[in-house]
């Protein structure tokens, strides 16, 4: 048995291939497939079956796209009432790959329909080898059970059960592939190391060592981080069945007359994905900015209106055509196009143009102290907790969309957040809102410590 992890950073999202001699599994696909299939082939393996834990909320899967290109059957939870071609599959039963048997356990929690699949070598022996716990078990923490509204306790009280009655009965040499790893909003407490194994787990995993139901149903619905737009929307496009890859046109390049008529005529959603800086200095009006290095796919599934063309404002062909393939995974599959050439013939055109001033600490320090200006904490609740300005009014990044009414906008805004980029991110929402002055805190929280202005 050869296991292979696939990562997708910004998402935090791992895959599988699980293979034998000749034949071989993919388990829990991304929608960028390639990866898959040029492993495969290298190794000399047919992809002959399809293995998903569960419908993700967070990214939308591969499984057609994977499907249609090597022909290998979809095993996907019956429960979860699939409307593509698949075998659904329940507690106990076994897909065979030669010499590897894959048990299927249901593990109700995260979802109400997941279940992990437990690997056996055959060909070593029967204790089971690894356990592909989707998102059930993570290494240092489980998935968060508060994505279905009304659900939660039930589905903590489930996960609970499903953990200490099927997971914890597996050996502790029993290895972990969990579909993510540090950065994902599906747990809370996931550690950086992306393997683990039952033992390990069992030894260190903060939820795992809570031995009473009620105090992890309490631990487990409570402090969860706030979940993005797109989990709710995701699930369901991933039960419905994706549109295929190949089927979605290549964003087109357009220059800046066909461009601002495409964005501003048609009603389309205008999207900024270069650096903040290069926002902060020059950017078309109306823009929303989300800097693509960054948590790029999740900020924007968490913000961007959905159901609506997008126009792509990026430095060059090939930053469209990423910023392109993130935002199909998180199900926006309607890329119009991206200004040719970035913002350099847009403003030689004489088009409208707009910034967002950084402001270094200091600068910004004065004019809150004279009463000349606001600040905006835009990070999340937790890093709040932990450390704060005094005065400053806390409105998160992804709730300005609704709270920018809260705010005054004929006052000066100085937005800020850890670092920069989701302040930018807010920033453009205000600019959007009506908010004439807005500014940037240069660096962030961080910068603003280091000065000395926080006490």
């Amino acid at each position: 048995m050869i296991i292979r992890q696939f990562f997708v950073p910004g998402i935090a999202h791992s895959s599988y291939i699980v293979a034998g001699n000749r034949a071989c599994a993919v388990i829990d696909p991304s929608r960028d497939t390639a990866r898959y299939i040029t492993f495969a082939r290298s190794m000399g393996l047919s992809i002959t079956h399809i293995l998903e834990t569960h419908l993700h909320a967070d990214f939308v899967s591969g499984h057609l796209d994977l499907a249609n290109e090597t022909g290998a059957g979809i095993y996907a939870p019956r429960a979860g009432h699939c409307s593509f071609p698949h075998e659904g599959v329940v507690e106990g039963d076994e897909i065979q790959i030669e010499d590897m048997t894959f048990r299927v356990i249901e593990t109700a929690g995260h979802t109400p329909e997941h279940v992990c699949y437990v690997a056996t070598d055959l060909s070593r022996g029967k204790t089971p080898v690894a356990l592909f716990s989707g998102d059930t078990l993570f290494v240092g923490d489980v998935g968060r059970p508060d994505l279905f509204p009304g659900r939660a306790e039930e589905l903590a009280t489930a996960l609970f059960g499903n953990l200490q009655a099927k997971i914890l009965t597996l050996p502790d040499e029993c290895e972990l592939y969990p579909a993510h790893g540090m950065g994902s909003l599906c747990g809370r407490a996931m550690a950086a190391k992306r393997t683990s194994t039952i033992g390990y787990e069992r030894k260190y995993n903060y939820a795992l060592r809570i031995r009473d139901r009620e105090e992890f149903v309490r631990a487990l619905t409570s402090g969860m981080p706030a979940a993005p737009d797109h989990f709710s929307r995701c699930s369901e496009i991933n039960r419905k069945g994706p549109a295929l890859m190949r089927n979605l046109p290549e964003p087109l390049p357009l220059g800046p007359e066909p461009f601002s008529q495409r964005a501003r005529g048609g009603g389309a959603v205008l999207l900024d994905v270069r650096s903040y800086p290069a926002f902060s200095g020059l950017h078309i009006p109306g823009s929303w900015h989300i800097d693509l290095s960054g948590n790029f796919a999740t900020q924007a599934g968490w913000i961007l209106p959905p159901g609506q063309d997008i126009c792509l404002v990026a430095e060059n062909r090939e930053q469209a055509m990423e910023a392109a393939l993130q935002l199909r995974r998180v199900g926006f599959d309607s890329i119009a196009g991206y200004l040719d050439g970035g913002m350099l013939p847009w403003s030689a055109a004489g088009l409208p143009v707009d910034r967002v001033p950084v402001i270094a600490p200091a600068d910004a320090h004065a004019l809150l102290e004279k009463g000349d200006a606001v600040l905006v904490d835009v990070r999340s609740r937790e890093e709040r907790t932990a450390a704060s300005v005094k005065g400053s009014v806390h409105i998160p990044w992804h709730d300005l969309r609704s709270r920018y009414v809260e705010l005054d906008p004929g006052m000066h805004t100085i937005v800020m957040c850890r670092g920069g980029q989701r302040a930018s991110i807010a920033a453009s929402i205000l600019k959007m809102k009506g908010f004439k002055t807005v500014s940037n805190l240069a660096g962030g929280f961080s910068a603003y410590q280091k000065a000395g202005f926080v006490s």
